[in-house]
């Protein structure tokens, strides 16, 4: 019984380690996709592998600056297009064309 304790506890440890390179991965991605945009897609196909290997779930705001499809990171109005169509906000990567829907309430 103790040892499974401590297996737990260390995974709860890997993934805490694992969740925190993912978030310093997309600060990256961020801070050089001015000057570099390859870069910064190699940072985003490095967080989303590691959040594979570690079955760790992406944050949100993180889910919607990554492409799904080809792994790039997802700038408004440079890498991708945001459209709002009724209740849908629709976010297409500009590399490989697949959409993201993400619905969303007006506020009233």
């Amino acid at each position: 019984m103790y040892m499974s304790r401590m297996k737990k506890k260390q995974k709860n440890i890997i993934k805490d380690v694992a969740s925190e390179r993912i978030e310093r991965l997309f600060k990256l991605a961020a801070e050089e996709y001015s000057s570099n945009p390859g870069r910064s897609d190699r940072y985003v196909h490095l967080a989303r592998r590691i959040g594979m290997k570690y079955r760790i779930r992406f944050p949100s705001p993180l889910k919607r600056k990554m492409c799904r499809g080809c792994s790039s990171y997802l700038v408004p109005g440079s890498s991708s297009r945001v459209r709002l169509h009724g209740r849908y906000m629709t976010i297409t990567c500009l590399k490989c064309g697949r959409e993201m829907r993400i619905p969303y309430h007006l506020k009233e």
